[in-house]
């Protein structure tokens, strides 16, 4: 069995596509049920946010395993396979540890070392525990990588300033208001939107009111309360456009099956409007910028304006990028001497087995030896049996982890039949 890691994301597929292929949360469980049901899937980690859908598992088959996540996928999304195909990105084996890390230390994302993907992939591989679908293979990576990531944060500068996608939203929502306090409409009462709301209200005196609208009143209720702040306010999800009305932007920050703002109702509007549009699949449709007031931005834009300010900061992303390296290395360290440590166990068990077994066997010829000879005898059997093991045991260990070892180590599985 190896590792593979599927998917789509920001650096290898377009933003209209990434819309197209995500999957809401409460739709993860059906998607990881249907991975682990193919012949070639038996551990699976699934994830999918406005800026990378990727599906983490343990396989058999390389090709075959990659078709069933591609079909999984399509099924998921209402996309045709042929969709994904030059747009997938794929690691295997040893490289699946090298990407997952990165992803978790935010040198994979849009705002290089946010928060927010740390809290995704937990949440991701908590799911997939409770679904009982992924195993201590998959347990152990995405714990290490979460590890490292914050091992990264802590100890390089590399979140200093706009530490989070969230934060980089208000600074360039803002940035397009008037210096006077704004009103602020915000769409979703979940992690990243808590994250807006709290960098609208750090922003102080730019900003004079915050209006969180929700689905659901009470979360959105609950958000308000937690911060304590007479600025903000809860609406529902319908009061968007009464709130808008009297606002000064609107920063769309939840899954939306369709846009709370369109062509039709912004029509006619006067005063000036800033859309920032985090939502997959759009919040705010992107029509909406025929109309002269509203200016409308989006996660390109941001990835754009996160570019041009990270010219101060190259050293952190190289200080990050080998921390990573590191924490990599050993923990593929630690598979190959575990992965060795099994086979050479089963090895001189078997071994061991086989010796037991003949001792047995012939063991009313041995009772009717001295009990010296009987002795001597066990004592050259283990002996020979240890100097036979000894080779390829060694041989195992010195080439774990590589491409050899990998075939060596099927070569024992099936000579012995391990």
């Amino acid at each position: 069995m190896a590792l593979i890691a599927v998917g789509l994301d920001h650096e290898h597929a377009s933003l209209e596509l990434l819309e197209r292929a995500t999957v809401l949360e409460h739709e993860w469980v059906k998607v990881l049920r249907t991975l682990v049901s193919h012949r070639n899937i038996h551990e699976a980690v699934f994830v999918s946010t406005c800026l990378r859908t990727e599906v983490v598992a343990v396989i058999d088959r390389f090709h075959g395993a990659i078709e069933e996540i591609t079909a999984t996928l399509a099924e998921a999304t209402g996309l045709a396979p042929a969709d994904f195909e030059e747009h997938l990105s794929v690691h295997f084996d040893r490289g699946v540890a090298k990407h997952l890390f990165a992803v978790a230390s935010g040198l994979r994302s849009v705002v290089p070392g946010e928060f927010e993907v740390l809290g995704q992939l937990r949440r991701a591989l908590e799911l997939a525990s409770d679904e009982h679908v992924a195993g201590p293979s998959l347990s152990e990576l995405f714990q290490r990588a979460l590890t490292s990531g914050r091992r990264v944060r802590h100890e390089t500068s590399i979140a200093r300033g706009t530490t989070s996608f969230a934060h980089a939203a208000v600074e360039v929502t803002l940035g397009a208001l008037d210096p006077s306090p704004a009103a602020v409409v915000v769409v979703g009462a979940g992690q990243l939107a808590s994250g807006v709301v709290r960098s609208l209200l750090d922003a102080g005196e730019r900003v004079g009111t915050v209006v969180v609208c929700n689905r659901t009143l009470a979360s959105a209720q609950a958000l308000v309360e937690s911060l304590g702040d007479e600025r903000v306010s809860a609406a529902p999800l319908d009061a968007v456009p009464l709130h808008v009305a009297g606002a000064d932007a609107i920063i769309v920050a939840a899954e939306v099956p369709e846009p709370v703002l369109d062509l039709a109702s912004l029509t006619g509007r006067e005063r000036s409007l800033v859309a920032m549009d985090l939502a997959v699949p759009h919040g705010v449709a992107r029509e909406v910028e025929q109309l002269g007031p509203v200016r409308r931005f989006d996660i390109d834009t941001l990835r754009q304006r996160v570019e041009q300010a990270l010219d101060g900061r190259r050293e952190a992303v190289l200080a990050a990028e080998a921390i990573v390296e590191q924490d990599v290395e050993k923990y593929l360290e630690d598979q190959r001497a575990r992965g060795a440590s099994v086979i050479v166990s089963q090895l001189r068990g078997h071994f061991d087995q086989l010796m037991e077994a003949e001792l047995s066997r012939r063991a009313h010829e041995i009772d009717a030896l001295s009990d010296d000879d009987a002795e001597l005898l066990r004592s050259v059997l283990r002996s020979v049996v240890a100097k036979i093991a000894h080779r390829p045991t060694t041989a195992l260990k010195e080439s774990a982890g590589t491409d050899q070892g990998a075939r060596l180590f099927e070569a024992v599985r099936t000579l012995f039949d391990l």
